[in-house]
């Protein structure tokens, strides 16, 4: 028997209210949040299970979910039981993640656990 097993993908919340992860998927063009839609799904459906190339390991505690295309996006994450918080999304410029968009997503991690 096939069991179907989902994880709960949250978008991590502000203390003023907002979800800057949502709000950067809605300021893309709708092919690219589509792209991004489809990546958040496979770490949905797959949790644990998803491996490189579409996450990566970055520290204890944080992920990136990596969408791949002529512009490059990253959502860092981190799993707090079997809850996936997005943190932090950026357009990938570079070779090497910018120490801002790290810094970023390692202080709401902070402020989550």
């Amino acid at each position: 028997m096939l069991y179907l097993i989902m994880w709960k993908v949250k978008f991590y919340k502000t203390v003023r209210g907002d979800f800057p992860v949502n709000r950067f998927i809605e300021d893309l063009e709708m092919r690219l949040a589509a792209k991004i839609s489809q990546s958040i799904n496979l770490l949905s459906n797959n949790g644990p299970f998803l491996k490189p190339p579409d996450v990566k390991k970055f520290q204890s505690g944080l992920y990136e979910l990596r969408i791949r295309g002529r512009v490059p996006i990253r959502i860092f994450y981190t799993i707090v039981g079997n809850e996936y918080y997005l943190l932090h999304a950026f357009k990938k410029k570079s070779q090497k993640t910018p120490n801002k968009e790290l810094k970023v997503a390692v202080d709401r991690l902070k402020e989550l656990i």
